[in-house]
């Protein structure tokens, strides 16, 4: 296996006496010739949820329906894929099979059958799923969860059990459609399945976001790959997130590997992936001109039952009384920290909105402005113009609106976590 990954940290090293937190950047890259042997590539498995209530009506499910035949007609024939439609109970409209023009044309002929009635129970979908995804264990096993309501609040014990199930299982994409979901709801499946949330103001837009992730997902050839990270004896790991392209918080997702050694599941990669990680640790303080190694941070997946090191990098630490060295922020550090609080910032400030807190509102969408502005987040900076008139950028000052969209909104919210890179200096 010739995997052409790349690791690299980016950290300030340098450490004034006594001081204990260690933080460290790790980009890791898979190279435009990334080569994967045939015994390794794993299998692709496309998953396509779609709710079916009865508020999917009209041209919601049109639409749906419309962008479901395309993306089964879009699958490469060596591909396995299935189709669950969900209202108050999951229905297996395909069964697991693989992209043959036969297959395709019996999947796309249960699609054109289907109709809108029924609740909103999204631990019958997500189960029906697993299922389906437990039959190719070995598989790069993906889906796409879209919906257009409000899981019924009956539902929270299975739905939360169901998801703690397929965590491990299946990555999931989640589109929303229209504005009468939420996004905390889809967002707590994503963030558990190590996927996106995003919405769909427009049904007759629901074909294009199906073809990108579908494409996304046929992109994939490593699948479960885990970061693992090595600190010494008596040193703690305060968090670990990956910042680029999204803020995913995978600190609580740890699973031990043997004392000192940890696992973070990643997901599956693609060529040409890039993607950065935050790490901070708590070390045993040093005195003046001791070295350490806080870490050892590496990519692993497993092939043919053999794990295998595909990328690896070291985090340092070195205790100086020279307070030039000590006091530098490592540029991409500060920058992801920023991004960090970017995103936070914004949650706040819309929350405190909701609550009808102008004055909070109007400080943290403010400060959100600001950071936007300075790293260089156009695409969060023209989302927070929909929600706020901007006088003057580089200050943060602005006036909240009175009037906002709220698929203007929504798009604010999910797409927060959203990051842009360091600029280039």
């Amino acid at each position: 296996m010739s995997t052409q990954f790349t690791a690299e940290v980016f950290q300030n090293q340098f450490l004034p006496q006594g001081s204990r937190e260690v933080h460290a950047i790790m980009t890791v890259n898979a190279g435009n010739d990334t080569e994967i042997s045939s015994s390794a590539l794993g299998e692709q498995l496309f998953g396509i949820i779609c709710d079916t209530s009865g508020s999917m009506g009209g041209q919601k499910i049109r639409s749906a329906k419309d962008a479901m035949i395309k993306a089964v007609n879009m699958l490469p024939e060596e591909a396995h894929f299935f189709i669950v439609t969900g209202a108050s109970q999951a229905r297996l409209v395909a069964p697991l099979m693989q992209a043959t023009p036969e297959n395709k044309q019996q999947a796309i002929f249960h699609i054109r059958l289907i109709e809108a009635s029924g609740g909103t129970l999204i631990s019958t979908w997500l189960s029906a799923a697993l299922k389906q995804f437990q039959r190719m264990p070995t598989a790069i096993r993906q889906a796409l969860l879209l919906t257009d309501g409000q899981n019924d609040e009956s539902d929270e014990k299975a739905f939360d059990h169901t998801l703690q199930a397929c965590e491990g299982v299946f990555q999931c994409d989640c589109r929303g459609v229209g504005t009468d979901w939420r996004v905390a709801q889809l967002k707590r499946i994503s963030s558990k399945l190590l996927g996106t949330t995003d919405i769909i103001a427009n049904a007759l837009l629901i074909e294009a976001d199906f073809q990108t992730i579908l494409q996304q997902a046929m992109g994939k050839n490593i699948s479960d790959v885990s970061m693992r990270l090595w600190t010494p004896q008596g040193a703690k790991i305060l968090f670990c997130k990956q910042v680029s392209p999204d803020i995913v918080d995978l600190t609580h997702r740890a699973k031990s590997v043997k004392p000192q050694v940890v696992d973070y599941p990643t997901g599956a990669w693609g060529k040409r992936e890039s993607r950065d990680y935050h790490f901070c640790i708590e070390v045993n303080p040093g005195n003046v001109g001791d070295e350490m190694l806080a870490g050892r941070a590496s990519l692993i997946c497993t092939i043919d039952g053999t794990e295998t090191k595909i990328a690896e990098a070291r985090i340092l630490a070195v205790w100086t009384d020279d307070d030039a060295k000590s006091t530098k922020i490592d540029r991409r550090v500060a920058h992801y920290t920023g991004q960090a609080e970017l995103a936070q910032t914004i949650q706040e400030g819309l929350e405190a909105r909701n609550r009808g807190d102008v004055e909070a509102a109007t400080a943290k969408l403010g400060r959100a402005v600001k950071i936007a502005h300075e790293s260089g987040n156009e695409a969060t900076a023209k989302l927070l113009k929909t929600v706020v008139e901007i006088e003057d950028a580089p200050t943060g000052t602005v006036r909240l609106k009175k009037a906002i969209a709220k698929e203007d909104e929504m798009a604010l919210e999910t797409r927060s976590t959203k990051t842009t890179r360091i600029p280039k200096s």
